[in-house]
């Protein structure tokens, strides 16, 4: 399974940032998961989710607190135009989330479910985050790519006991990172790998809300006001 949709597609997010400040795929989202860290080096964010309401947004849950990577986050090669002297640029293995808009994808989890789409979790399902591999980025079994390609084992992970995938965009040739999901955060959790974890009641209520499609917004507190069509 791919985790990223057409890399052509999230490219326009990168055109449209030049021209305008309010890239796809947040321009045309109905439901929006929106993740806000003070600036771009704290592991320490909120999450809140909104629904489109006209030209606007209406709230649909209070501001909560959030992980994301253990370094922050820094913007995905996608969005790195909106990004500020001296803000980084996302790469794999540097331990912080992708800043920037992407459409939430699958839900998965350990157990089987009846949601559309919903990946199924067992013994041997990885995701790839080796570049060098043709699978990087990719959600497939252990024994598609054999022993020696560094992936996670996502069927020894507690905090995949239920998550979400995010469509971010392969891109092998830049190291651009790999593996990003919504995830659970473990009681004594202070960071992630570069994910966003939240407590498992609030996944759950994430798979609901991203059911028939929503867009997750990773951005520091001072890019809000670069972005026109973000919530006030």
């Amino acid at each position: 399974m791919r985790i990223a949709g057409a890399f052509a597609l999230l490219l326009s997010g990168l055109a449209a940032a030049h021209g305008q400040t309010c890239p796809e795929p947040l321009a045309s989202a109905r439901h929006l998961v929106l993740v806000t860290a003070p600036d771009m080096n704290t592991p320490n964010a909120t999450i809140e989710r909104f629904e489109r309401a006209g030209d606007g947004w209406k709230s649909v849950a209070a501001a909560q607190p959030a992980l994301i990577g253990r370094n922050g986050m820094a913007w995905s090669h996608a969005f790195r135009a909106l990004g500020r002297r001296g803000e980084p640029s996302k790469v794999d293995g540097d331990k912080r989330a992708p800043a920037g808009f992407h459409r939430v994808g699958a839900s998965f989890g350990f157990a089987p479910s009846s949601r559309a789409n919903y990946l199924h979790v067992k013994e041997g399902t990885v995701c790839v985050d080796e570049p060098a591999s043709p699978a990087y980025n990719t959600i497939t079994t252990r024994a598609k790519v054999g022993s020696s390609v560094r992936a996670e084992n996502m069927w020894r992970v507690p905090a995949y006991k239920h998550g979400l995938l995010v469509d971010y965009p392969t891109d092998r040739n830049n190291r651009a990172g790999s593996c990003i999901f919504i995830h659970i955060r473990m009681p004594d959790a202070k960071h992630t790998a570069g994910c966003v974890a939240v407590p498992e009641a609030q996944v759950l209520e994430l798979q609901d809300f991203a059911e028939n499609g929503a867009v997750i917004a990773i951005i520091p507190a001072s890019a809000r006001s670069r972005i026109s069509c973000l919530p006030n």
